[in-house]
């Protein structure tokens, strides 16, 4: 994904009086599943998608979000709210799926996930989505709770398509529609993050049917959102990151629903300081190698090694 173009690096190293002096770094291959319709642009807007209130009011209080209160962004009748502001030079969109507007739950799972994702890329041409939120996890796999996991890999476990033998593959290759996260090595290296493969499935307990497939997808965390958004996320071109903070342990002693509830509040505090520190790596590397930003390419100022690459400076992940 990211040739090594050291020499157009060590070209531009040099640090000189003028800014007008200073040539034009842009990539040339952007990565596959870049935003747009294959403009090379520094990641500007982050779409932070998240299923519940508690999991999205700390990053609103980090990040010093406003509330969108006009309602105009989304369609007439649906929960879905938007949190905004600007960041450390990053517009923050982080979009909450909302109470359900009969019973006032959060509105979790696959539907509301697939919808706000759809309808948050369409309204908000975000260079990046960020799907945050709490997961079970598999002391089997070394999950424990208050665990952090950046996702590698996701996957459903609950779409069992068992028709015609001669499509069996097929369909069962469709329903459990795997796919590998947007990579990210050295967001992974600078953060000590742990990586691990995500299973989705509309259900928070997990049926005896339910864990053969999430045994087959080698998922060390569960949760109820992640492969609809990534599902969304590929269709429409966008890269997206998933970020799962452990509440409780799926092959343990306790019950699930009361281990998730006892430890949510504690655990969504370290989900949140989490997507921080990965927001923070992204703003940050403006200040770290010393570059500007322009419409469609960055001018560098200054690097005071030739070890970068390109790619690395355009899209920070890379």
């Amino acid at each position: 994904m990211a040739p090594p173009v050291k020499n157009a690096v060590r070209a531009a190293a040099a640090p000189t009086e003028e800014w007008s002096s200073q040539p034009e770094v842009t990539a040339a291959h952007p990565p596959k599943n870049a935003a747009g319709d294959g403009d090379r642009r520094p990641i500007s807007t982050v779409l932070i998608i998240i299923a519940m209130q508690t999991e999205a009011l700390p990053l609103v209080n980090k990040f010093h979000l406003s509330e969108d209160i006009d309602g105009s962004l989304f369609p007439k009748g649906v929960p879905w709210v938007r949190y905004h502001g600007i960041y450390k030079e990053l517009h923050i969109n982080l979009v909450w799926t909302g109470k359900d507007s009969i019973l006032g739950v959060d509105s979790i799972g696959t539907i509301s996930a697939s919808l706000v994702s759809y309808a948050s890329i369409q309204a908000l041409k975000p260079d990046l989505i960020i799907n945050a939120g709490t997961a079970g996890g598999f002391k089997a796999k070394g999950a424990c709770v208050a665990d952090v996991y950046l996702v590698s890999n996701v996957a459903f476990h609950d779409r069992r398509i068992p028709i015609h033998v001669i499509f069996f593959c097929v369909n069962y290759l469709y329903g459990i529609g795997a796919r590998q996260t947007f990579s990210t090595p050295n967001l992974i290296d600078e953060l000590n993050l742990k990586v691990g493969k995500l299973s989705t499935g509309d259900s928070l307990d997990m049926s005896p049917q339910d864990e053969v497939l999430i045994l087959a997808n080698d998922a060390v965390v569960k949760d109820m959102e992640g492969a609809a958004v990534a599902y969304v996320a590929d269709l429409l071109s966008v890269p997206a990151i998933f970020i799962k903070a452990v509440t409780n342990t799926v092959d343990g002693q306790k019950s699930i629903a009361e281990e998730f509830l006892q430890n949510l509040i504690a655990v969504c505090t370290t989900l949140a300081q989490t997507v921080s520190q990965v927001v923070d790596f992204i703003s940050g590397v403006y200040q770290i190698i010393g570059i500007r930003k322009s419409t469609s390419v960055y001018r560098k100022l200054y690097i005071n090694t030739d070890e970068y690459y390109i790619l690395k400076i355009m899209y920070q992940f890379a």
